[in-house]
């Protein structure tokens, strides 16, 4: 009879207890991170690349910038910007040029496409062009210190010194770890501070 008691105790109280015990002996399960959109990872790129203390966590932060920079979202322009790579590696340069731009037609808010470009430009002494390609690109991204970079190249190229000197201290202000622009810096600064004296 009392084996009975409890049998029939334990089925009146286990839906009572089922829902405590399962709350609090199931592990806590993590919330998925929230999915980050490609515009916060760049901000959140470029914090981290301000702030690096060292010139090898710069360049980490900068490959993964580029990275994300590289990233079309599309297969067709990606295949372009492969294709346009390979034919500037074997100095095919109308061929490259004849890829990238069909990449800007195709993705014209596509950074990168630009920026190409603008190099490819630069490569062929298309100055003018390649400024008109490295306005673009900063429009598209402003903090884009390799296309600021390049625009304090054509300027070093143009003997213009001191719109040079700001293009680099631009990217500077970006990317304060890259040692090229450091040494441009300092050697346009040096030049200008002489000729003045």
């Amino acid at each position: 009879m009392r084996f009975i008691f409890l049998i029939i105790s334990t089925l009146i109280l286990l839906p009572a207890f089922s829902g405590i015990a399962a709350d609090s002996l199931s592990p806590s399960v993590a919330k998925p991170s929230p999915v980050l959109t490609k515009a916060q990872k760049l901000d959140g790129l470029f914090l981290d690349l301000k702030k690096a203390k060292s010139q090898a966590v710069a360049e980490g932060v900068a490959r993964r910038i580029w990275e994300e920079w590289f990233d079309s979202s599309s297969a067709s322009v990606d295949v372009l910007m492969q294709w346009a790579n390979e034919a500037m590696q074997k100095q095919n340069y109308p061929v490259a040029l004849d890829f990238l731009d069909q990449v800007v037609v195709l993705q014209p808010k596509y950074a990168e496409g630009w920026n190409r470009r603008a190099t490819l430009h630069f490569v062929m002494n298309h100055y003018s062009k390649s400024m008109a390609d490295i306005e673009k690109t900063l429009q598209l991204e402003p903090r884009h210190f390799g296309a600021l970079s390049g625009m304090g190249q054509i300027f070093l190229a143009l003997d213009k010194k001191e719109l040079a000197l700001k293009a680099y201290e631009r990217a500077l202000d970006i990317y304060p770890m890259m040692r090229d622009v450091q040494k441009q810096v300092g050697e346009i600064a040096d030049e200008l501070a002489g000729s003045r004296i």
